[in-house]
């Protein structure tokens, strides 16, 4: 096979097992800090309880979300040297500033959040949490800088064909950072959401009444039911923002052949490439129009106008399609189980079941919307500095694809372990409930109470 097409293959297959993660911990930093706020307002241990269940599983996503990570950066110099060599001086110090702002903000208060609790003063506990939710943001902030810089590049000049920075302000508040960042906030915190109410479904299956299950519950649905919202309101302008900078992406998202007026809104099809038309297609005249142009007869580009300088649409078309009903079905499952719980205050089995796979939802959103947009930036590696087949290295096809597979199973044998111990966890939990004996350090002050 094609080298370039392996070495994509490899550093998305490590890219799709280390996102997982910080979407995981990106949210749940602040998901743990609410909790902790709330026991402190209300010395409910209940609160605590549900901070140290949940506090288990940031401290496995963050350990596996670091090992992937470096696993990830290798490749920069493995299979893609020539991307350092054109942008690494602007790339290199934006990751240099994620570890030295976020990395080592979260590494180091980490261990005071996850066995500090009665060891220091409760409200330095509270400003670990704090500073750990924190530094996991800011991690977001400087990936998606550069992340977003690689789709809209501003703020440089080439010099001997490397790019050198003139502005740095223009470098990371680049026209789409503002946009990305945000929908990559708001999905990580519905990926939480999720996780957490699907997890307390299957303790609520499970027989588990217990009051921390509940806020657990409460707090991961009416949170998803306020950001699914949101979500759709920053993915609409996050689009119209794709539109502007890269329009080629957005005809192959809505596999629009033919820039034109009253273009319909495809809601299936099987595009073909080859003969530039869609098969089984099932659309809403003058949909995508309305959409992208707000206006029936808007003209929206067409693929007709980047020949040879358009990603494949296939992928692009489903993976957008993917996004979007997931999100829908995350909007349907948040709003009716914050129905039964305002009413209720609870949920009926036949709501819990699907919540239960549910809980994977974010992960399926947010890998559809990653390969949304880094697939339709092809066929560039930065748009118009460098193509994707300039940046790949040397080595041989046959390498790449023995890597690619102990690769595969190594990260198929890490998830399989992963979600094992979180259904451990759950089943755990339930069993447990709220009268097992509280760890501890909660359960029992020290000898000499530390003040507050």
């Amino acid at each position: 096979m094609d080298p370039v097409i392996l070495s994509r293959m490899q550093f998305a297959a490590n890219m799709s097992f280390h996102i997982l993660f910080p979407t995981i911990t990106i949210a749940l930093g602040w998901v743990l800090l609410f909790f902790k706020l709330r026991y402190n307002a209300t010395h409910d241990a209940a609160w605590m309880r549900a901070y140290f269940t949940w506090v288990k599983v940031f401290a496995l996503s963050f350990a596996i979300g670091v090992v992937s990570g470096v696993t990830m950066s290798f490749q920069f110099g493995t299979n893609w040297p020539g991307f350092m060599e054109r942008v690494g001086n602007i790339a290199g110090p934006l990751l240099a500033y994620e570890v030295l702002t976020a990395f080592f903000l979260e590494a180091v208060f980490l261990g005071i959040m996850l066995f500090g609790f009665r060891r220091v003063p409760n409200k330095v506990h509270t400003l670990a949490t704090l500073l750990v939710a924190f530094g996991t943001t800011m991690s977001a902030f400087w990936i998606l800088a550069l992340n977003s810089w690689m789709q809209t590049p501003t703020g440089f000049e080439i010099r001997d064909g490397v790019a050198h920075a003139t502005d740095w302000w223009a470098v990371v508040l680049n026209p789409s950072f503002p946009y990305r960042l945000a929908h990559m906030l708001l999905a990580s915190g519905l990926t939480v959401c999720f996780l957490i109410a699907g997890i307390s479904a299957l303790r609520y299956l499970a027989g588990d009444r217990s009051e921390s299950m509940m806020k657990a519950l409460r707090t991961g649905i009416f949170t998803g039911a306020i950001l699914i919202p949101i979500q759709i309101f920053a993915g609409d302008q996050h689009g119209l923002n794709t539109l502007e900078h890269q329009p080629q992406k957005i005809a192959a998202m809505e596999a629009n052949w033919k820039t034109g007026p009253n273009v319909p809104l495809i809601l299936f099809a099987w595009p073909d490439e080859a003969a530039k038309e869609n098969h089984f297609e099932l659309a809403i005249p003058d949909g995508a129009s309305l959409i992208l142009r707000h206006e029936a007869d808007g003209v929206v580009p067409g693929l007709d106008q980047f020949e040879g300088n358009h990603p494949p649409v296939l992928p692009v078309f489903w993976g957008f399609r993917i996004m979007v009903g997931t999100g829908l079905l995350m909007l349907f499952f948040s709003w009716v189980g914050s129905f039964y719980l305002w009413r209720r205050d609870s949920i009926p089995n036949w709501l819990a079941y699907p919540l239960v796979p549910m809980a994977l939802s974010g992960w399926l959103a947010t890998l559809a919307g990653w390969y949304t947009t880094e697939i339709g930036r092809q066929p560039w590696l930065v748009t118009g500095v460098l193509r994707t087949e300039d940046a790949v290295g040397s080595v041989a096809a046959s390498h790449v694809a023995t890597t690619l597979v102990v690769y595969l199973l190594l990260y198929a044998a890490l998830l399989a372990s992963y979600l094992g111990v979180l259904i451990h966890l759950a089943l755990k939990a339930a069993k447990e409930g709220d009268t097992a004996p509280l760890p501890a350090v909660l359960e029992q002050p020290l000898a000499q109470p530390v003040a507050e």
